[in-house]
């Protein structure tokens, strides 16, 4: 009886694995979905060459055209000055911007100049009887010193044998030192050559100032220049005169520069070259960071692009017949975002948009995307 049960067990066994068999052969016999082929859509335009302005963005901070680092050239005692001598502080041209104490050295450049009047006064005498032509020439000139004044120049003698006396006496050496002193002595005040502001101011009435000591700085407020890097690449495409919109980034103000100078010598760490824009106005101040938008030329019949478009550094995706294609094209200019390229004839078929997994030959389906003129009229960063 337990044989015949396990027989009947078995055959059920197997039975079911027969069935479970055949289950799984009509399964894998079943067609397979048809897989529906997707067309990408992209996104074109047509080409229109026309003329595009080449803008190299640039940036920098302003630096005063004019301005003077105050040294002492003498040794005095800070006296007076035309104001107060504090950064910030406005002086006109011409006013004293520093007076040191120099009441001394002033005693001994009077003392030198009646020494030079007493010299000339013992030659009246020899010049009436040796030299009587030139005697009124050398008495007018004995009128015009003056020991509060500076020495006025002395007379112009064609005559050598009158030049060989008065220099052989000791004038024109006496003359001389005292020019020296003269000079020496304005060095005890200094003015001002323009209009401008006191930026930096070192010293305080009553120092002691030393000779070659700083004291301060002072700048022109009118004009001011714009010191900006250029890719040497771009030096041919600038020249001097050319006009710069500046952009203050904080303000939002806009100002009208020129480019005044362009260095020729390279920086060997950076590859650029130094051009310097002249630019004036109103709310400007040194260390203000401008941007500058450098219009080098016009490239006549060019397109701009997007640089994403660009495909093996020189070619362009294009639909032809709903199905794209490559040409070459020539880069003129790259800019962080766009690109200047020519050899595009008018009315070419551009894909617009990058297309993932775009190759020559791929079917498309396309969607005409309205491009604006006037995004197509200039490059910039």
């Amino acid at each position: 009886m337990r044989k015949i049960l396990l027989f009947i067990i078995g055959i059920v066994i197997i039975g079911a694995a027969l069935l479970v068999a055949v289950l799984i052969v009509k399964n894998n016999n079943q067609p397979k979905p048809e897989v529906q082929k997707v067309i990408k859509t992209v996104f074109t335009q047509n080409a229109e060459n026309s003329s595009i302005p080449i803008v190299i963005p640039a940036n920098g901070n302003l630096i005063a055209k004019n301005r003077m680092e105050l040294f002492a050239e003498v040794q005095g005692v800070f006296q007076s000055s035309a104001h107060d001598f504090k950064a910030g502080q406005a002086y006109r041209k011409g006013e004293t911007l520093i007076r040191m104490d120099g009441s001394e050295y002033y005693a001994s450049v009077q003392a030198a100049k009646s020494e030079f009047y007493n010299l000339i006064t013992s030659l009246m005498p020899d010049l009436r009887l040796d030299y009587p032509e030139v005697f009124p020439i050398w008495e007018n000139y004995l009128r015009t010193i003056h020991v509060d004044k500076n020495i006025p120049p002395l007379p112009t003698i064609s005559d050598e044998k009158v030049n060989y006396f008065i220099t052989g006496r000791g004038v024109t050496a006496s003359y001389y030192n005292i020019k020296n002193l003269e000079q020496r002595l304005s060095k005890y005040s200094i003015q001002a050559p323009f209009n401008g502001v006191l930026t930096e101011a070192l010293v305080t009435k009553g120092t002691l100032v030393r000779q070659g000591q700083q004291l301060g700085e002072f700048i022109d407020i009118s004009v001011y220049e714009l010191e900006l890097s250029i890719g040497k690449s771009f030096s041919d495409l600038l020249k001097i005169g050319e006009k710069v919109i500046l952009n203050a980034r904080d303000t939002k103000n806009t100002y009208s520069g020129t480019v005044t100078r362009i260095n020729s010598k390279i920086d060997q760490a950076t590859q650029t070259i130094k051009v310097y824009v002249e630019v004036s106005g109103e709310g400007l101040k040194e260390g203000m960071y401008l941007e500058a938008q450098l219009v080098a030329k016009d490239e006549p019949n060019a397109i701009k692009l997007s640089r994403k478009l660009l495909v093996n550094d020189a070619e362009l995706f294009v639909v032809r017949d709903s199905i794209l294609d490559v040409i070459e094209i020539e880069p003129v200019f790259f800019s962080a975002k766009d690109m200047v390229v020519k050899g595009i004839p008018n009315g070419t078929q551009l894909v617009s948009r990058p297309v993932p997994g775009a190759y020559p030959g791929m079917l498309v389906k396309v969607y005409q995307e309205s491009i604006s003129k006037e995004d197509s009229t200039k490059i910039t960063q």
